[in-house]
């Protein structure tokens, strides 16, 4: 029992040396099962929720959601029209069309799209499909 609560300490002293050290610029661990997220790397709850505006700076959306192809970026599921989440029409939205990039400046996320809020509107729609 004594060998066993011995090896167990052991374990913890390496595992906590192995979080105090400082990330390297490798992003992936010796065995590939856990990777480094930079300061630079974007995360979903930044992007979900952002206005998107148009090169006339118009309100035109909001992103609501993000469809994933594997690790890649499907598309942007973005919300017009409605109030208030009431009667919005959901379109997916091509990643390489909506421009998404945090400011330094002003230290804010900014979404853009060549679009008007009308040819949201009229695109087709994107419905979730029921989770059965």
């Amino acid at each position: 029992m004594k060998s066993l609560v011995s090896l167990a300490m052991a374990g913890l002293l390496v595992s906590s040396a192995a979080f105090a050290q400082s990330p390297t610029a490798s992003t992936s661990s010796q065995d590939g099962m856990f990777t480094i997220v930079q300061p630079t790397d974007r995360l979903s709850s930044e992007v979900v929720g952002l206005d998107v505006y148009n090169n006339a700076n118009e309100d035109i959306g909001t992103i609501k959601d993000i469809a994933y192809s594997g690790a890649n970026v499907k598309a942007y599921i973005v919300a017009v029209g409605g109030f208030l989440g009431v009667g919005d029409h959901y379109v997916a939205v091509s990643p390489s069309e909506l421009k998404v990039a945090y400011d330094a400046t002003t230290k804010k996320w900014h979404a853009n799209m060549d679009a008007t809020a009308d040819q949201l509107k009229s695109a087709p729609a994107f419905t979730y499909a029921s989770k059965a």
